[in-house]
């Protein structure tokens, strides 16, 4: 039976391995060696993955990989994508070519504001709350001086201090809203450090104010934190073209884009929909964000959150004809940095600012928001056209080759055969099963 383990982070990584295999691992030689067939070579470059994280074994590679031809107001862009799902970045890559011969994308910032809260419990008076919130706010202001002091000589910090009673939902809940420009950065630690910092003379201050000792109720802090929700850091991305540009094989330009702007209309109305709809969005907008090491969790939540701000859950696309006009475009909630954490860490990284030119984050917001639109373009054609799986499955070939350890002839063979043929997984197992017999 497995037992619990004390003072496993002190181990070496050598110590951890012989740990995790003696107890879940049954001392499979080959399950070890499968760590250390994931170490780097480059024992400083292994050492730097190391301290990325606590605990760490060993490496999970996914790829990294490139989608050229993005056009992007008036200036071209290749991508750097980090992803393991088939069929992304040959997407991202098929619409930005179908573009690039339209105009390209165009893209702007509309606003880049970042947000945390001060959580508080209090259950006095609601006026003497207020008041003492008016007087303490600019001891708070102060409060963060030297922690801003940097932010603020770039142009950024602190922007504005409100409170906010929500004790009709929770009985005693109110916070302090705070909003801050943090500039390249993403902010996260900025934000908390300054958030934190506030809190504590907030509740400082709160034991000399009169009315809260005549009364003996004070407010307590409960917790100080930044917000991932960030619907006031915007951005703004579109395509547009004739309608007769949109001819395909199966439909001219004016019925294809009712039908696509019927597909984006049912994902706005259908919350099932929607759901799939906008992961395939973020499957270009994540692979954009974690090739430049920016935190995909964050903007996963502040993108779904936004997609629902209207009560329901929705498609974070749009598009429509006028004029004889197609114009398609999303907006997206988007809190990215091109300083701090991971991107002036990570060697690949790095190497991914390169590629795209040296971005600010602003810059860095609107490449974003162009590999997402680009994507849920690429997904939308296939959809009101051949369909989702024909191109995903033409990609997904290569996965299932290797699944079935298919020699290299075998492979070729297969690549040939199936570029006239439906891939299924069953077809490729049949395939494979019938050259061997021969």
């Amino acid at each position: 039976m497995n037992q619990p383990v004390s003072g496993f982070s002190k181990k070496s990584k050598a110590e951890k391995i012989e740990w995790l295999a003696e107890n879940y691992l049954q001392n499979d030689p080959n399950s070890i060696q499968i760590l250390k067939n994931y170490w780097n070579e480059n024992a400083s470059l292994q050492q730097l993955h190391d301290d990325f994280i606590e605990n760490t074994l060993s490496n999970y590679y996914l790829p990294f990989a490139i989608a050229p031809n993005f056009l992007i107001n008036g200036k071209l862009f290749a991508l750097p994508m980090v992803t393991e799902e088939s069929s992304v970045v040959a997407a991202a890559s098929n619409a930005a070519k179908f573009w690039l011969e339209r105009g390209g994308f165009k893209a702007e910032v509309i606003s880049t504001e970042k947000n945390g809260q001060i959580h508080f419990n209090f259950y006095g008076n609601e006026k003497d709350i207020e008041t003492f919130f008016e007087e303490v706010k600019p001891k708070l202001r102060k409060s963060i001086e030297s922690i801003e002091k940097n932010m603020k000589a770039r142009g950024g910090g602190l922007l504005e201090l409100s409170l906010v009673d929500k004790s009709h939902i929770l009985d005693g809940y109110f916070h302090i809203h705070a909003t801050f420009e943090t500039l390249d950065a993403m902010g996260a630690n900025f934000i908390n450090s300054c958030l934190e910092q506030m809190a504590q003379t907030f509740e400082e201050e709160a034991k000399h104010f009169e009315a809260f000792q005549k009364k003996g109720t004070y407010p307590e802090v409960v917790m100080s934190i930044l917000s991932n929700y960030v619907p006031e850091c915007l951005v703004l991305a579109e395509v547009s073209c004739n309608v007769e540009e949109l001819s395909t094989k199966h439909y001219d330009g004016r019925q294809f884009a009712e039908k696509f702007i019927r597909a984006i209309d049912i994902a706005k109305t259908e919350t099932r929909r929607a759901v799939t709809h906008n992961k395939g969005i973020m499957n270009g907008v994540d692979a954009v964000v974690l090739a430049t090491g920016n935190d995909f969790r964050a903007v996963e939540a502040g993108v779904h959150a936004y997609a629902a701000r209207n009560s329901y859950y929705g498609s974070l696309t749009h598009a429509k004809i006028e004029d004889a006009v197609f114009t398609f475009w999303i907006e997206l909630p988007l809190a990215v940095g091109t300083v701090g954490g991971l991107t002036s860490l990570h060697p690949l990284t790095k190497l991914a600012f390169e590629i795209l030119q040296k971005p600010n984050a602003k810059e860095l917001m609107k490449i974003m928001a162009v590999a997402g639109l680009a994507q849920n373009f690429a997904a939308v054609r296939s959809l009101v056209t051949t369909g989702i799986q024909k191109g995903h499955m033409k990609m997904h070939l290569m996965n299932i080759l290797n699944q079935l350890h298919a020699s290299k002839k075998e492979k070729e063979d297969a690549m040939e055969y199936f570029k006239t043929t439906v891939v299924s997984h069953s077809s490729v197992v049949s395939f494979i099963k019938s050259s061997r017999i021969k």
